[in-house]
Order: structure tokens, then C-alpha cells, then sequence
């Protein structure tokens, strides 16, 4: 098994302060910011950053749906880490600044893929696939704090 990585990055034109909040709100602005994607989102425990425990379902394919459950960390200032009960992966938002009224948001989920040619293809077109979704919720977050 290898570790697969996918990582996406967007400039924001809002505070990073402003930009990290919508990320760290599961229970008002994040839930609006998920593209089609996902599915059955529930807030079960806190709903504000650290401590807060969130379910949804990702369809990353027609075919490939995962069950979430992850429980949200702030291990710095600006980094809101996911870590999924059901699975290894671990999706990492960091929010930086870049410039007056600007910041940089990079997501990065990493986990331990299958081995074979299985793993080959995953580690292949995942990354893209999930990349793809990642856009999504960047573009839709930027639209949001950028009004």
C-alpha cells in the first residue's frame, strides 16, 4: 500500500482570518460551500472548528462513495486538520495570508491507497478526481467571503 496525496490550492480575496472562520463553521457556512458531491452531511458534535465531529458521504465517482466520519483538529493557527474515523485519510486545510485583503487556502488529503494495479489506478486518477471536488469547494468558498 502507498500513500496517495491530492492537494489543491486557490488565492482568496479575503482576510485569511475571514476565509478560515467560513472553513471552521460546520454548522452555518461549510455546509454551503460542499459541491454535489456530498451528500448526508450532519454536524454530531461541537460544529465550530476543534472538537467538531462531522458525517458526510463523498461520491468521488459514479461508482466510489466514502463514508465520513471525522473529527476536526486546529493543530496551529490557520490549520483545520479532518481525520476520518472509516478510512485513513486525512484532509488538511491550511489558510495563510498573500497580500493585503488576500490569503491562500491549500487543501491536501492524503491516505493509504490499495495495493496492485488497483493502487496503481488509484494513485493515477484519484488525486485528480478529488482535485476536481476540491476546485469546487474552493470556488464556492470564495464566492462566499469574497461578497
Amino acid at each position: 500500500m502507498a500513500q496517495v496525496e491530492a492537494t489543491t490550492e486557490r488565492v482568496v480575496a479575503a482576510d485569511a482570518e475571514k476565509v478560515f472562520d467560513a472553513l471552521a463553521d460546520y454548522t452555518g457556512a461549510r455546509q454551503k460551500l460542499l459541491p454535489e458531491h456530498f451528500s448526508e452531511y450532519e454536524v454530531r458534535e461541537g460544529g465550530d472548528g476543534e472538537g467538531t465531529v462531522v458525517h458526510w458521504k463523498l461520491q468521488a465517482t459514479s461508482k466510489r462513495v466514502r463514508d465520513c466520519l471525522l473529527d476536526v483538529t486546529e493543530p496551529t493557527e490557520g490549520e483545520l486538520v479532518e481525520k476520518d474515523r472509516n478510512s485513513s485519510m486525512v484532509t488538511t486545510w491550511r489558510v495563510t495570508p498573500a497580500g493585503e485583503g488576500t490569503s491562500r487556502v491549500v487543501v491536501t488529503s492524503t491516505w493509504q491507497g490499495a495495493g496492485g494495479i488497483g493502487g496503481f489506478f488509484e494513485r493515477t486518477f484519484a488525486p485528480k478526481g478529488l482535485g476536481r471536488i476540491y476546485e469546487a469547494l474552493l470556488a464556492n468558498l470564495a464566492a462566499e467571503v469574497e461578497k
